[in-house]
């Protein structure tokens, strides 16, 4: 069976993440049935930028599945530093393990190198400012775990819309579903481009200045950071610094079930008070983006196997 790669969040076809959903479900239910799931399989854990969550929790989802991992953290202790191309470094890395979960600063870069491949799968952990496919994962199991389905929701995205590789990946699985709006709320400066939803129909899509006008009418807000390590200039980037925050004053103004998610890191943008507000479920956010990595994993690895092994 061709090896099937996840690079952007449209890789899979929605009966595939139901599929992964009913795992993820499971998982949750009886983690000790997954204990030896991937038993005898390695994952290569290859991140060229900075992550805390996204790497962890990969490493972990594979530890969980009684899977090992091996890693490189840091491109300047690779053969990428002595000039080797990626392309080959993953393909030596596909005669020692079975899955890669890679992040890099460029974008598009996994979508270069996957053709390389024809047996170690290769997940896209981040690439630069354009997706981050696993994190919509977490994001969605999320909004279905708090809203009961994915559908005929308005949702609001805040923050860095321009840079915001989750607000990318996140919007576009979201606009496929049946009846969702958007509101995009940010500075000018950090719009979200009109090529992500010029196709949407425009009735669909809100352009906003303030969080205060539409909290209101969100039944789900995504919050985001500035991405100071994409601006050219750092002095732009902290002219910026909280341009949108999001405090327990406005979220009065907010649903009852408003879902408040955000991929972390937080910086200045969420107050610590909301913390405490049943309504911030971006913790469980981040613990679900392990289970959805474990569910993701399971379903790659055994789909390449021909079924459960």
């Amino acid at each position: 069976m061709k090896v099937k790669h996840f690079i952007e969040p449209n890789d899979l076809a929605l009966n595939e993440y139901e599929e992964i959903f009913r795992l993820a479900d499971n998982i949750l239910i009886q983690p000790e049935a997954y204990l030896s799931r991937c038993q005898g399989k390695i994952l290569a854990s290859l991140f060229f930028e900075p992550s805390t969550r996204t790497r962890i929790s990969f490493e972990t989802a594979m530890l969980r599945l009684g899977g090992q991992v091996i890693s490189v953290t840091d491109p300047k202790v690779s053969s990428v530093a002595k000039g080797e191309s990626l392309a080959d470094t993953l393909r030596i890395l596909e005669g020692y393990a079975d899955i890669c979960a890679m992040r890099h600063p460029e974008n598009f870069t996994p979508h270069q190198v996957a053709p390389y491949l024809s047996q170690m799968n290769l997940i896209n952990a981040g690439d630069g400012s354009n997706a981050h496919p696993t994190q919509t994962l977490a994001d969605i199991l999320t909004i279905r775990e708090a809203k009961g389905g994915l559908e005929g929701l308005k949702i609001g995205f805040c923050g860095d819309l321009k840079y915001g590789r989750t607000v990318h990946s996140l919007f576009k699985f979201m606009e496929q579903m049946e009846g969702n709006s958007f509101y995009l709320i940010s500075p000018e400066a950090l719009a979200l481009a009109p090529s992500f939803y010029d196709y949407v129909d425009p009735g669909r899509v809100q352009v906003v200045g303030e969080l205060a006008e539409c909290i209101g009418d969100l039944d789900v807000l995504y919050m985001t950071r500035i991405q100071k390590e994409r601006f050219e200039d750092p002095r732009e980037a902290e002219a910026l610094r909280g341009s949108y925050l999001l405090d327990t004053e406005k979220m009065k103004l907010a649903k009852k079930d408003l879902a408040v998610l955000h991929p972390l890191p937080r910086v200045d943008e969420i107050s610590q008070e909301v913390d405490d507000d049943p309504r911030a479920l971006y913790f469980r956010q981040a613990k679900l983006g392990m289970v959805g990595r474990m569910a993701l994993i399971t379903y790659l690895l055994e789909a390449k196997d021909g079924g459960k092994r």
